[in-house]
């Protein structure tokens, strides 16, 4: 009987294979757990949140943090996801020297569509293991940002969040660490004209 394993991935090798030329250009991949992940190419409304998102991002917290936009981040010893926004302390070299760890994140946030799924049964487990304390959803399949805060493993060993809250998107949050700074979620969502595109 043949068995079948599937190779998994450390950091480094990820990145030598990126060295190497392995992958496209235009290809957006990810290394979760030692695999590397495909992304879909991302659609209309998610472009159109992302750019707003970071937009009032910038103006509300300015140079207090650091604020990435689908750049990588690196969980040990075998993930570097690539969320839509992170929220960072900020570094003297502005993580030249390393991507952000799960300790330097303040806030981390995945745009959903068509990854809604995957950014709830496949990052958001990877991200409470890493002890990232604060994690939003912005959902745009159901239109409503969903927040997650407290990261903690259940008796079967499974890694969730102990609280979830969901903000419509008539309303505004406080951001995690900044709660005298409030987001403005009409600013951010697509309209539902821009969301059928």
């Amino acid at each position: 009987m043949i068995t079948v394993t599937r190779k998994r991935f450390t950091i480094e090798e990820y990145h030598r294979l990126g060295e190497l030329g392995f992958f496209h250009e235009e290809e957006q991949v990810e290394l979760i757990r030692g695999e590397i992940i495909t992304m879909p190419t991302k659609k209309t409304p998610h472009s159109v949140c992302n750019t707003r998102l970071i937009t009032q991002l910038v103006l509300l917290l300015g140079e207090k943090v650091t604020i990435r936009g689908q750049e990588p981040i690196i969980i040990a010893p075998d993930s570097e996801p690539q969320p839509d926004v992170v929220i960072a302390i900020n570094k003297p070299d502005d993580y030249l020297s390393s991507h952000p760890c799960p300790e330097d994140i303040l806030l981390l946030i995945e745009i959903s569509d068509s990854t809604l799924k995957y950014d709830k049964k496949t990052k958001l487990p990877l991200y409470s293991e890493a002890r990232i304390q604060n994690y939003w959803i912005i959902n745009l399949v159901d239109n409503y940002l969903e927040t997650y805060q407290q990261p903690f493993q259940d008796l079967q060993g499974n890694f969730n969040y102990r609280n979830k809250l969901i903000i419509l998107p008539d309303t505004t949050v406080a951001i995690p660490e900044f709660l005298d700074l409030y987001l403005e979620l009409n600013r951010i969502f697509p309209s539902r004209s821009q969301q059928s595109s």
